[in-house]
């Protein structure tokens, strides 16, 4: 075999000639040796996966292999509904979106200047839910349906003012799923559940809040004016768990009153996947914006007055919030929400209406023929769903699928069918034959609850209907942000490397994004051996012994992970436990899902060298002895140090009773040197997204696994639907699909069955290197914060930018902004330590690229010895006024102290990439501060627009 004919030399960036020059900067001969004085030798691991894993492949017989599993799934048309459907994604979208690393390897636009582009696409996702729901803001999307309406419960909470005894109120008629979810997250909380057909019932007494159906499960639209008045009289808050392209014919929530609406906007261009992912929504009146879980997009102004684009309130993020956050979500799923706004462009309105009606004719004309065959139906309002009774409801569906129809069998005399936007006359009139029904005549559809108010009215959603303005357009966006199919990202605990191609190409297959997620068992066996095997391989790489690949983002795996802990300590009668130990260098996420699982935070303190304080941890457990639940520890730090004495943290808290919690957040450092499931770990979870190599999207779609020894595994997730899904002892499903984000699971079974044991070890291996290496070039320059044995880092470090701020008055915002003009994204900005950066160059960067990076950093230090020195202040410096523009190069007036040369190619850019590919960012630096005072979360009304 030839030098880098197989994939892992191809994965990882630097050759064997680059690691002998960084063994040889660091003083070591050999990886082995390196790698040993790395990892603590308690914990080290040598050889292991290899034994357990397949070896690697090549892609092309990688493709080959996942292509025959592939087609062990059966494509069959799915009328099944229940909150998924049959969608077309715009081919200009698919091949220059979904499918182009401009979109999907962009990180979560945290430093907004160079995030222009994918910030107006989720700005205009956001318009199209509030126009549609008729609401006043919307997130920047949410995990699916089904976490949107649990976290709206949570919301409604919150600004309860209320008893603390008050009830939740469910509609009895909404999806399954949903339900299950959000009582899987009420348990913990203590909220109280009940359930009532609401428009039938009376609204109970003693509720903080309702939700409503609309269209409900069995396909019944109604009119929600009495229940929503109803529910508020009680001073409750009315939420609506909605269809987005129902909303183009029916009243909107916001026209009845509603104070939150719920969704997915899985319809508008996102294939069904087996579950996911999709981009759920949530949409709040005015007065809710400040408790909106999640992620939101508002416009503020850069230094030049001109309007830009920046994540709003980020106060409210988990990493400054922590265990008073208002949810554990840090990420959302913006490729898909991207994907829908574009969607929402495509077609404009009128095209969105046109798709709307014809699926509710399509519906209605069903009906009507099998009233007309004598079927026992309904006659109330209906959207794309037809409920019916037979006695030949097995026959009937055995029927239908003998003629490639999957329908939906509630019970055995209870069958649905619901159309969209997929469906044609063919299949309307092959139905009807399965149903021996005879085709009746179409009617006109007059609703009596029809939307009075119009929606996407802005110039985004009425331009770009031709391919040339779409293409140009997205084109455009892309344009303005940096991903990394141009540059190093090297954020500190987010692990952003490469996402191969071969890698990304089954996930478009037909037979894995066209697979309805509850569709008979044989039709998704292909799916059922692919989640097997990935699910065998990631508990080969852990050492634990069972896993759920439902939790859909890291968020909700810790989530699942502490309910494990919860539920096996409350088998045991210890219910009594409920304190949760978290190191005060944790990510913000832990102590947020920490009291989601119904926990109590305690914080350990850090020692001076950023390890777990043996100390104070001693201390709290005995302090909490008796009531200790579990400690969430993240494994190597998240200050970026391997601790040796982990082995012996995971006992002291054994000792005491309580479970061990490691975040897998930094995985990427572990795989095939250490198993958190043999170092004493009981349960983490995975970032398929981060580790094994599914890409972020500019903040989403993620997978999160949870991971488990076996004394914990009775307790992982289940689904109500599925019984597959997990253990039958369970707590309920944490995501709406039975295998969350189930299609772009291929991803990550590419990745390991490409690289294998020997190339995952090896590229773990790599990344601990480079980061060593980078280390040690850059600590004369910024000094390394945290170190572990033998002074060594782990696969990030944290260098200190304090001094110098204290000094000179640079900030880390001034180093990071000036990387833009270095056509570079900031490494992670002040966590876990203000006034630092975290740089993690993980292992798919060459020695060119570090270099170049170091080169850059070497420019930045020059320009702060020029304020050491007192040349140049820092007001004047090119620090402050980073990132430039186009229009600062360009303007006629230049009064600055240093050249125009100067601020677009700093220190001449020499090395990398010079003027051959300069990248510059579209704004200057944005004004946060006056974003949050002047929230504007959504294009201007077309009316101000033309008044402006």
């Amino acid at each position: 075999m030839t030098y880098r004919s197989d994939f892992a030399s191809r994965h990882i960036g630097p050759n064997q000639y680059q690691i002998q020059t960084m063994l040889l900067e660091l003083g070591y001969k050999d990886l082995d040796t390196f790698i040993k004085a790395v990892v603590p030798e308690n914990i080290h691991i040598k050889g292991e996966i290899e034994k357990v894993l397949p070896a690697g492949i090549s892609e092309v017989a990688a493709i080959e292999e996942i292509a025959q599993i592939a087609k062990k799934n059966t494509v069959v048309k799915s009328f099944i509904g229940n909150g998924y459907y049959g969608t077309i994604t715009p081919p200009v979208v698919l091949r220059n979106v979904l499918e182009n690393p401009g979109w999907y390897t962009a990180y979560t636009p945290y430093q907004p200047e160079i995030s222009q582009g994918r910030l107006e696409a989720v700005f205009a996702f956001q318009t199209a839910i509030t126009d549609l729901t008729g609401l006043a803001i919307a997130n920047a999307s949410m995990l699916d349906e089904a976490t949107a309406a649990a976290e709206a419960m949570t919301l409604a909470r919150r600004v309860w003012q209320g008893s603390d005894e008050a009830a939740f109120l469910i509609d009895v008629n909404l999806h399954s799923h949903v339900k299950a979810v959000i009582k899987t997250r009420a348990k913990p909380l203590k909220i109280k559940v009940i359930e009532n057909d609401l428009g039938k019932d009376l609204i109970p007494e003693g509720i903080f809040a309702a939700i409503i159906a609309y269209p409900d499960s069995y396909g019944r639209v109604k009119d929600l004016t009495n229940i929503v008045k109803d529910i508020q009289k009680q001073s409750a808050l009315a939420i609506v768990s909605c269809d987005l392209l129902a909303l183009t014919l029916f009243k909107s929530p916001g026209e009845y009153g509603a104070d939150i609406a719920v969704g997915s906007a899985q319809r508008f261009g996102v294939p069904v996947g087996f579950g996911g992912p999709h981009a759920g929504f949530m949409a709040v009146k005015n007065g809710l914006e400040r408790s909106l879980p999640g992620r939101l997009v508002g416009q503020s102004v850069d230094t030049h007055g001109n309007p830009a684009f920046r994540l709003a309130l980020q106060t409210r993020e988990q990493h400054i919030r922590r265990d008073k956050a208002t949810s554990n979500i840090c990420t959302a799923q913006v490729l898909l929400a991207v994907i829908s706004a574009f969607y929402a462009m495509w077609h404009g309105p009128d095209g969105l209406a046109e798709i709307a009606l014809r699926v509710q004719k399509f519906a209605y004309r069903f009906r009507g023929s099998l009233k007309k065959s004598g079927f026992d139906v309904d006659d109330y309002e209906i959207f794309d769903t037809i409920f019916l009774r037979s006695s030949k409801a097995e026959q009937i569906t055995k029927t239908a699928l003998a003629a490639d129809f999957n329908i939906r069998m509630i019970s055995k005399g209870e069958l649905s069918v619901s159309f969209d936007e997929t469906t044609t006359e063919a299949d309307l009139l092959k139905l009807l034959k399965a149903f021996e029904a005879e085709d009746a005549s179409e009617k006109s559809v007059n609703s009596v609850i029809k939307r009075g108010t119009t929606y996407l009215s802005h110039p985004l959603f009425n331009t770009y209907h031709s391919e040339t303005a779409m293409l140009r357009y997205i084109r455009s966006l892309s344009d303005r942000d940096l991903a990394l199919d141009r540059t190093m990202i090297p954020l500190g605990s987010c692990t952003m490397k490469l996402n191969a191609t071969s890698e990304m190409i089954p996930v478009t297959w037909p037979e894995f994004n066209l697979i309805h997620p509850f569709a008979p068992a044989n039709q998704s066996e292909g799916y059922m051996q692919l989640i097997d095997s990935l699910s065998k391989w990631l508990i080969a790489v852990t050492g634990y012994d069972a896993v759920s690949l439902q939790p859909n983002a890291g968020s909700q795996g810790e989530f699942a992970g502490l309910l494990a802990i919860r539920n096996y300590l409350d088998s045991r009668g210890e219910e009594n436990r409920d304190i949760c130990l978290i190191p005060s260098s944790a990510h913000g996420t832990n102590a947020a899902s920490a009291v989601m699982a119904g926990m109590k935070v305690f914080v350990i303190a850090c020692d001076e060298d950023g390890n777990v304080s043996l100390s104070d941890l001693k201390e709290k457990i005995e302090e909490h002895r008796n009531n200790l639940a579990a400690l969430m520890v993240t494994y190597p730090s998240t200050h970026g140090v391997f601790e040796s004495a982990i082995s012996q943290i995971c006992e002291l808290v054994h000792d005491a009773g309580g479970q061990v919690y490691v975040d897998g957040a930094n995985l990427n450092a572990l795989v095939g040197v250490a198993k958190p499931g043999k170092f004493g770990a009981d349960v983490s979870h995975l970032n398929l997204h981060k580790t094994f190599c599914i890409p972020h999207g500019g903040g989403g779609p993620g997978v999160g696994p949870v991971i488990a020894r076996a004394h914990l595994a009775p307790f992982l997730p289940n689904h109500p639907d599925n019984d597959l899904a997990g253990p039958k002892t369970g707590p309920g499903p944490v995501s709406g699909a039975p295998f969350g984000s189930a299609s772009i699971l291929p991803i990550s079974w590419m990745y390991i069955r490409m690289m294998g044991g020997f190339g995952l070890t090896k590229a773990t291996e790599v990344a601990i290197l480079s980061a060593n290496y980078l280390a040690k070039k850059i600590d004369p320059l910024f000094p390394i914060l945290y170190r572990g044995q033998n002074g060594h880092i782990a696969h990030e470090c944290i260098i200190d930018i304090r001094p110098l701020t204290k000094s000179t008055g640079v900030t880390v915002d001034d180093i990071a902004k000036r990387l833009m003009d270095h056509g570079f994204h900031a490494p992670t900005v002040s966590f876990p330590v203000a006034g630092t950066m975290m740089i993690e160059p993980t292992e798919s960067e060459d020695i060119r690229e570090l270099d170049r990076f170091l080169a850059a950093m070497e420019s930045i230090r020059s320009e702060i010895a020029q304020i050491e020195s007192g040349k140049i202040t820092i007001e004047d410096s090119p620090l402050r006024h980073a990132p430039h523009t186009i229009g600062d190069l360009v303007s006629q007036e230049w009064d600055r102290k240093y050249s125009r040369e100067n601020a677009a190619f700093p220190n001449g850019q020499e090395f990398g990439i010079g003027r051959a590919g300069k990248y510059l960012p579209t704004v200057g630096r944005i004004d946060g501060v006056y974003g949050d005072r002047n929230l504007v979360c959504s294009c201007l009304p077309i009316e101000e627009l033309a008044s402006n």
